[in-house]
This record gives C-alpha cells, structure tokens and sequence, in this order.
C-alpha cells in the first residue's frame, strides 16, 4: 500500500476544481489521523466510520495506516465522493470502504468516528445527533479543522449530544476536538420545517443545507425577477437548488414547466425532495444529486436558474461558479436562458457572457446584481 506520506501526496482533488492553490490534503486531516490513531487501533476493521472526508484523506489514511477493511464513510458534497473513489481505485483500495448516508447504516455500532468540521452549526448538530443516537456508547469522536474555521459555539453544539468535548494542543493552524460520552437522544432535530408565506411555499431542511429552512437573500432577489423568465420555458433546470425553493416557486409559476432541482449536496438533495414532496409538487419538480448538471443531456433545458458559489471549501476561489456556467452553455437550448444572481463584486458579466452567450444586468441592488444570458445559434455552432 505503500508509505502513508506518500499516499497522501498522490491524491487528487477531481472532479472538483483543481488548481495551485486548492489541495487534497491539509494539515487538518493529518493531525486528526495522528491524533485518532491509538483509539483506531484499539477498533478494528468495521469499528470506523469518517463523515466529512474532503477528498480520501481520512478514509486512505485509516487504510494505509491501520490496514483496515469496512471503513463506513459519509460525505455530503458528491465531488468529495467521486474523488475519494478515484483516488481509492488509483491506489488499488477501492474495496476498504463503502458510502451511506448520515444515519444508521453508517454509524451503527461503530467505536470511532473521524470528522471534518462543517462549517454550519446546524450541520454539526445534525452529525452530533445522528452518532449519539447510533454509535457504540463507548464511541470516539476526533473532529477537527482548521483554527480560522473553529469557533467555541462548536465545542457547544457538541456538547449537547456528548458529555465531554476536549480541544487538542494546535498544529499547523489546525486543532482537534475530543468527544466522548454520548447523552440520551430523544426526537431527531433534523430535519426542520418551516413556511414562506410571501410565496406560499413550504421549506424543509437538514442541518448541512445552506440557509436551512430560509430563504436566502440572493435566492430572494432572483425570485422577484421570475416572472419574466423566458415565458414559453418547457424545461427549467434549478441549477444548486439547496433547499428547493426556486424550483417549487417555478412550478408553482410555470403549470406547464417541467423542473429539475440539482445539487452536489446530500443534505440540500434530501431537503428539496422533502421540499417538493412538502408542496406537493413531486409531479411536477425532479430532484437529483449531481455535479453541476454533469449528467444532463446537451441542448436539453430553455431555462437555467443559478446562484453560484464563490468558495471552493475554504477558499475564495470562482472555479465552481466557471463550471456551473460552462455546463449550463451546454446543456442549453438554442434561445434558451441563464438566470444568475451572484455578489456584485464577482463581476460575473464577461465570464458568462463568453461561456453561454449575450448576457444583460436586470437587476442590481447594494449587494447582488441578476443577469439574464441567452445561447444563441452562434454560440451552439462554436461548441
């Protein structure tokens, strides 16, 4: 299997972006190993589950490092799934470990559980809940991060669910958290409901959903611009549809649209699902799990309605928001239309004006400006 370090430095970030200043591995990942490494060995093969593993750090780094079969591994970005397989099956480990969901099948039983910290509270809350309830109660938690992305309100949210949270010396800017000891659970937290009743829509969320039951400000002010979305629209695609607002509000809007909702994220795909079926527009709105509309079909959709990122994982860095464009003047029809809201200091104009075609500002207020970008004959002809 070769030396851990070696191993380490041979993974890969793809399919997610790729570039000098992004990267597979982190000190982060290296002291968390580090730091479960004795309660790992006093497991065993089956005993260990990884949430949160970017890119195959964690989960290649228990193999490598403890030669351990029937790693149970949760990853909500599919991006982080795909290139864990792929640098899983460049390293001939590929039979180590296998995917669940946040939930029984993963942390049934299980003694140790390595975690990457997730940036929202609501998130960890629903990870902290989901282990208690189902691990081993002598289970070990090592969850850690980096020190600019750690917050005391962390040490809180889990010691809710444990009875005792222990910070770890810091290395390299990152720390660790030591958690044991998990507390009787009553009724799952997650997921939470609650109503729109500017649009008459109701919201469901788990906690790794962005905005959770809410309704962000960017999604809010592309909402009010809904009504002049290309009018004889057959198929609409909602394109990182977190919690499915906008694709709800489309069907809602459009009795003879066909949508999709399409999110990288488990979390956002599950809510959505929750979502539509909570509106009762299962019908009328599909959700899927994707990458940037990666399985849609060419020339498949009139209207693509997108509120891009603008971090890959910790970094600022517009990569994700250049794929979603470039997959979106793919998948568009000839006179078919991208709807953006983006952070007017991205200056997206010229990026997607290149990418999918003739592009117009329709709206800009002090923090978001909405662009409205149609794929012309000529640009399907340069593809």
């Amino acid at each position: 299997m070769g030396d851990l370090e070696d191993v380490l430095a041979r993974l890969r970030r793809y399919p997610d972006v790729e570039a000098q200043n992004l990267y597979a591995v982190d000190a982060a990942d290296r002291l968390i190993l580090d730091v479960a490494a004795e309660a790992i060995g006093s497991s065993g093969s089956g005993k260990v589950a990884i949430i949160g593993d970017s890119y195959g750090a964690l989960t290649l780094g228990v193999v490598v490092g403890h030669d351990l079969r029937g790693i149970r591994v949760h990853q909500d970005l599919l991006t982080g799934e795909l290139a864990l397989a792929n640098n899983a099956r460049a390293l001939g480990l590929a039979d180590r470990y296998a995917a669940y969901p946040l939930g029984e099948q993963l942390l049934g039983g299980v003694e140790v559980v390595l975690l990457r910290l997730p940036r929202a509270l609501a998130g960890l809350a629903e990870i902290a809940d989901a282990i208690a309830r189902y691990a081993d109660p002598s289970v070990t938690v090592v969850a850690g991060g980096r020190d600019k992305y750690l917050t005391k309100s962390m040490n809180d949210m889990l010691a809710q669910s444990f009875s005792e949270v222990r910070a770890s010396r810091g290395r390299q800017k990152s720390r660790t958290l030591l958690v044991t000891g998990p507390k009787p659970v009553g009724e799952p937290r997650f997921p939470v409901q609650d109503r729109l009743e500017d649009f008459d829509i109701d919201v469901v969320a788990h906690g790794a959903a962005f905005s959770g039951p809410r309704l962000d400000i960017g999604t809010r002010f592309l909402l009010e611009h809904l009504k002049w979305m290309k009018p004889d629209a057959r198929d609409a695609i909602d394109l990182g549809c977190g919690t499915g607002i906008m694709a709800v509000a489309l069907a809602k809007a459009r009795p003879a649209l066909r949508v999709v909702g399409t999110d990288q994220s488990a979390a956002a795909v599950a809510s959505a699902r929750a979502t539509v079926a909570a509106n009762d527009m299962v019908d009328r709105v599909t959700v899927v799990r994707d990458d940037a509309m990666s399985s849609a079909a060419d020339n498949s959709a009139d209207l693509v309605v997108c509120n891009p990122p603008f971090h890959v994982g910790a970094a600022v860095h517009t990569g994700s928001a250049i794929k979603m464009f470039t997959e979106t003047g793919r998948v568009l029809r000839p006179g078919g239309e991208l709807w953006a809201v983006y952070n007017s200091h991205l200056n997206y104009r010229g990026v997607v004006e290149r990418i999918v075609g003739s592009t117009d500002v329709v709206g800009r207020n002090r923090k978001f400006t909405v662009t409205r970008s149609v794929r012309g004959l000529h640009d399907v002809q340069q593809r």
